[in-house]
């Protein structure tokens, strides 16, 4: 391809509106522009980019034994009514209503489609297993769309759904879908590690979320440090260990006593007001779970995991309760509730609580907190549970190593659904003994289009992007510095007609502009390798040949051409961790 007459509108400056290094430099090296709040035409240097990616996914997901298929953007309402999810999965959700004033929706996952298909098509154990996949466009309506292609309304994505007749089924399904999520990574040069994750509104029952490792990721990770090991959970899902134990005889603890603490509503105020610290606090969490008023109780200088605590409960919605709700269950404003007398319909707290008694705490009246709280004695805490957030400062839950938090972005997510689709959507099967059951589902799902803008996040300088071989829009780019030499230009046009012959992703920068402008283009866009052509170079029978990702530059003899130029841009390849059969 010959730059000019590619469409390439670079940008000197960032956009106001851009706010991480992907947005920017996206934008900046005319691969996206925006059409409105979180939606973006695709250029076609970024569209390259975007199908490289989609091809190496749908590549391992053959070799994996999946089977594509493509589904429709708009589904029926009424799916997901029957599913259950079309009030609980929330106002992401996009609905809108036809002519004949039918209930439809734009997919942001197709869990309800890919159910409703198979259920009218598989009667028997012997057309199981089944794995079917597709690369489409989703839509969620993000209620504050930001980063670009990081979180955005429309995007692209890979959702892969498994059929299996049994748990030993399942559990092979989801190791091929995992094994092959691995593949992919490792062949697009992502530094990334699988972690353990919560389902969330997809549903079911275990899951692992795959992270591209980035100092600009939203998403923290707990790992452990311990090799042998290997534990790794998102901040949601990371386990905290139960210290174990009893809580202390009642009669060690002194009678509870209520002390006046006026307008110290938050943890630091009463504390120092009390002159305590704050891990001789309880802090009174009080939710909404499904209309239902519950309370959850976490030691003062710890943080509450709501997941966990969803979870706990059982809960389909968790809402943090409102000053009405607060004033209601507690009788006193925000800041003031405590355990004892609290009126809610569960009382649950962390396993820290259980050791230690003696607490300081909310007394359900403004401006005042009791002190000397025994949790068995003075409140009747149904559970103690895992509820809090992971520190760095926890053991592994597994091994009791040290923890250690990484940044990460999230580019995929495997499920183990289980029965939450077939069962409710009636999608069974004949066995062996003709008995009609369940299908057992999983769900795969890879952010192609974040993949693209992670790789961007993970590989970058002050100069712009550094893609990856396997994913750049084009894979070299070589330019002709000769000006008006024309045994420059000639040479170009000779080593541009190889290159092509050869096989390799090039684009020849043909245009009449000055090296800086053509270099910091190059750099922009982040070809992986750039080959300069000058009237010196020429005349000492060389080339050029620069690692984007180093900066390091190689001379390269002009004769013999391609055979020099393969063995540099294998090592290339090596480099980043890629094998050379997969160029």
């Amino acid at each position: 391809m010959r730059l000019s007459r590619y469409y390439i509108p670079t940008l000197k400056e960032s956009p106001a509106e851009a706010e991480v290094i992907s947005h920017k430099i996206l934008l900046r090296a005319g691969m996206i522009r925006k059409l409105t709040s979180g939606i973006y035409n695709y250029l076609p240097m970024g569209l390259r980019s975007l199908n490289k990616v989609a091809q190496i996914v749908r590549e391992e997901m053959d070799s994996a034994g999946a089977i594509e298929v493509l589904m429709p953007t708009v589904q029926p309402g009424d799916l997901w009514k029957e599913s259950g999810r079309w009030e609980f999965y929330g106002r992401e959700l996009l609905r809108f209503k036809d002519r004949h004033d039918r209930d439809y929706c734009l997919g942001p996952t197709h869990e309800e489609v890919i159910t409703d298909l198979v259920r009218g098509e598989v009667r028997s154990y012997k057309q199981l297993p089944l794995n079917l996949y597709q690369i489409q466009t989703k839509f969620r309506d993000e209620v504050r769309p930001r980063f670009g292609l990081m979180r955005g309304r429309e995007f692209v994505m890979k959702d892969a759904y498994s059929f299996d007749k049994d748990e030993a089924g399942a559990e092979e399904s989801y190791r091929l879908m995992y094994e092959a999520y691995k593949r992919i990574f490792q062949r697009i040069g992502l530094k990334f590690r699988a972690v353990r994750a919560d389902s969330g509104a997809i549903g079911g029952s275990f899951s692992h979320e795959f992270m591209v490792l980035a100092e600009t990721g939203e998403d923290t990770i707990a790992v452990c440090q311990n090799e042998s090991c290997g534990y790794a959970a998102n901040l949601e899902k990371a386990a905290t260990m139960d210290p174990g134990g009893q809580c202390p005889a009642q009669t060690d603890v002194p009678a509870m006593e209520e002390v006046a603490t006026p307008e110290q509503h938050t943890v630091e105020q009463v504390c120092e007001f009390l002159q305590a610290d704050p891990s001789a606090l309880v802090k009174t969490l009080l939710f909404d779970a499904d209309g239902e008023p519950v309370a959850a109780l976490v030691r003062g200088d710890r943080e509450l995991n709501e997941v966990k605590l969803r979870n706990l409960l059982g809960a389909n919605e968790l809402h943090m309760a409102t000053p009405e709700q607060v004033r209601e269950w507690s009788g006193a404003p925000v800041g003031f509730a405590g355990p004892a007398g609290l009126k809610v319909q569960r009382l649950v707290a962390d396993f820290e609580l259980r050791l230690d008694q003696g607490w300081i705490a909310g007394a359900n009246k403004g401006d005042a907190h009791v002190k000397n709280l025994h949790l068995g004695r003075d409140a009747q805490v149904e559970q103690f549970a895992d509820l809090r957030m992971i520190t760095p400062e926890d053991p592994c839950p597994e091994c009791g190593g040290r923890i250690e938090f990484w940044k990460g972005i999230e580019v995929g997510h495997v499920f183990k659904l289980g029965l939450k689709y077939s069962e409710a959507m009636s999608a069974t099967f004949l066995d062996e003994n003709g008995k009609d059951r369940p299908m057992i589902m999983g769900c795969y799902g890879i952010g192609v289009s974040r993949i693209m803008a992670s790789a961007i996040e993970q590989n970058n300088d002050d100069g712009g992007a550094i893609f990856p071989p396997s994913i750049a829009p084009f894979e070299v780019c070589l330019m002709a510095l000769g000006g008006k030499d024309q045994s420059v230009v000639d040479k170009a046009e000779e080593l541009y007609t190889q290159l092509t012959e050869a096989g390799i992703d090039v684009l020849y920068d043909d245009r009449n502009e000055r090296p800086g402008v053509k270099f910091n283009d190059a750099d922009l866009i982040g070809y992986p390798m750039q080959l300069v052509l000058g009237g010196k170079g020429l005349k000492n029978g060389i080339i050029e040949a620069k690692d984007r990702r180093t900066g390091e530059r190689t001379e390269l003899p002009l004769d013999d051409f391609i055979n020099n130029f393969t063995a540099w841009r294998d090592e290339i390849w090596r480099a980043w961790g890629l094998k050379e059969d997969q160029q």
